[in-house]
């Protein structure tokens, strides 16, 4: 044998041994069939449409985070003019993204200006129409901008760290649809979909604010009936969770707190769940702050003391307990918590707040049945081409079409191989692109068996028609399958989970094809021309 052939054939017999040790491992001998397939279904990923899951597609309500920051703005606002001796009447929200502030004095204008200006340079001061003390502090349209994007890029964030905690496998956390303020969430697999679900659900708002009042209300009415119809200025109602006050009557109640939070769950610096030694067999979750937080949570206790302060979850009081003294950097939830519910919730505020609450706007259940016959269907579509593929070569091509044959195996090894090597998963819309791939693999070998045949027609000798045929399709077949791979990128990039999983599989595809119908071909035409006499004809 040529020693040139002999080389090149060690290095493909070197890809096909590293493609099989990628799809099944290094398996203890003797091994069996059954071993070998579980080896290759444990080395294949799955897409939520092949091995189940959930599917699901959420909506950020990025209003609620322009409320907050509008709030957040004019507390800050309130506690600056008074520190700066400027008398005033109110600060208050008076739109989603529109501050009021009134009885502030014309000779102190200047002051509330250069407060403004020094501290809240993305907010425009206009004068209040008709009132002549009264001024608007409105955000700027850059800003809302900004907000809603910040609000959007840290939902899509704590959803993603919650999930991966979860431990499940390849989930998708995307951004989705156009501008809608809409993520999609995939989460195939492993893992409970119920439990991952519910995970995302508890939005894990943490706040801890002052109750205005010792004892809850049993109503909405009765909590404003007991302010005489006026609430307390900065101050709002928020529904209790059943027995969130210890000793307080069981059922539904309302609680009067502070609007604005004084520690939120993005001032968290660590959350674990513990078994609650006074109230066995329940859990409780304790939680530590940041330094920062901790310098605005020891003075807030240590001024409220003996006044009761609520832990509020999603805008619900879950929790209320008296303030027996100062408070630096850690506190307590507690409550009628198992051990996995107190771990859920624990999970939820280590991997942060959301910013805002979402909605859910579609979900989608994949049982395991209906993925098992969607793999079932792909894998009969993909063998069914394959065999039909492979049929007309050989009767097409004769004995080249044999080497067509070959080279076209090899490149579905090296495909399957491509995916678990780069851990990608495989998907429905991937099946698909193997199928593509199959007569892409077929195209690129007519292109050149057909010049080959032109190369004879014109009198060539057998070797010499081989190797000009070869020459002359390949810029062909790699401008085809450039262009194709280009279409691919984008389809990545812009694409979801499944059309994620169609351009991966037809790229890493077009790239075995390259390998297998340029290279392989080419040794094997090599090796059999070696063989036959100088003025032989070839099988084409």
């Amino acid at each position: 044998m040529n020693p040139n052939i002999k080389w090149k054939a060690l290095f493909i017999l070197g890809v096909i041994v590293l493609c099989v040790y990628g799809l099944i491992g290094l398996p203890d001998f003797p091994t069996s069939i059954s071993t070998i397939k579980q080896n290759f279904g444990q080395r294949i990923k799955l897409g939520l449409d092949l091995q189940g899951g959930t599917h699901l597609i959420l909506q950020v309500q990025v209003n609620e985070a322009v409320r907050q920051e509008t709030d957040q703005i004019a507390d800050q606002l309130a506690k600056l003019l008074h520190d700066k001796n400027v008398p005033f009447t109110e600060v208050t929200r008076n739109a989603d993204t529109q501050i009021k502030i009134t009885g502030v004095a014309s000779e102190q204008i200047s002051t509330l200006r250069s407060i403004v200006s020094d501290s809240f340079g993305t907010w425009d001061l206009v004068p209040a129409p008709g009132e002549a003390n009264g001024y608007l502090l409105n955000m700027r349209p850059t800003t809302i901008a900004d907000v809603q994007e910040r609000t959007m890029s840290q939902s899509e964030d704590t959803i993603r760290r919650r999930i991966d905690q979860l431990g499940l496998t390849e989930p998708l956390v995307a951004p989705y649809g156009r501008g809608e303020n809409e993520i999609i969430v995939e989460l195939p697999g492993e893992g409970d979909p119920v439990r991952a679900k519910s995970v995302i659900q508890a939005g894990g708002q943490l706040e801890i604010r002052l109750v205005q009042d010792q004892t809850p209300y049993p109503s909405e009415a009765a909590a404003m009936s007991a302010h005489n119809g006026v609430l307390p200025p900065n101050t709002e109602i928020l529904p209790g969770s059943p027995n969130a006050t210890p000793g307080a009557p069981s059922g539904q109640s309302y609680y009067v707190v502070d609007r604005v939070p004084i520690v939120t769950g993005r001032d968290l610096r660590s959350a674990d769940a513990t078994r609650d030694a006074q109230r066995p067999p329940y859990y409780r979750v304790s939680f530590n702050l940041s330094t920062d937080a901790g310098r605005r949570f020891g003075p807030f206790t240590e001024q409220n003391i003996n006044r009761p302060m609520a832990i509020v979850l999603d805008h619900k009081v879950f929790s209320v307990a008296t303030i027996q003294s100062r408070i630096d950097d850690s506190g307590e939830i507690t409550g009628t918590f198992s051990s996995e519910e107190a771990n859920d919730l624990a999970l939820v505020l280590r991997a942060g707040a959301l910013p805002a609450s979402i909605h859910y706007l579609e979900e989608n259940t994949v049982g395991p049945s209906l993925g098992a016959d969607s793999i079932r269907h792909g894998v009969e579509a993909s063998i069914l081409s394959l065999i039909v593929v492979l049929i007309f070569m050989v009767v097409y091509y004769r004995q080249a079409g044999v080497n067509a044959v070959i080279a076209l195996l090899l490149n579905l090894v090296i495909l399957l191989a491509g995916l678990t090597y780069f851990g990608a998963t495989l998907t429905l819309p991937g099946i698909a692109g193997v199928i593509l791939t199959i007569g892409m693999g077929v195209d690129s070998n007519v292109l050149i068996f057909e010049r080959i045949r032109e190369e004879l027609r014109a009198g060539k000798a057998a070797v010499t028609a081989v190797d000009l045929g070869f020459k002359r399709a390949f810029v062909t077949i790699i401008d085809t399958h450039v262009t194709t791979i280009v279409s691919a990128f984008f389809l990545f990039l812009f694409g979801t989970g499944p059309v994620k999983g169609f351009a991966v599989s037809l790229t890493i595809g077009l790239l075995a094809n390259l390998f297998t119908s340029v290279y392989v071909s080419r040794v094997i035409f090599d090796w059999h021309l070696a063989k036959l006499p100088r003025q032989a004809e070839i099988s084409i």
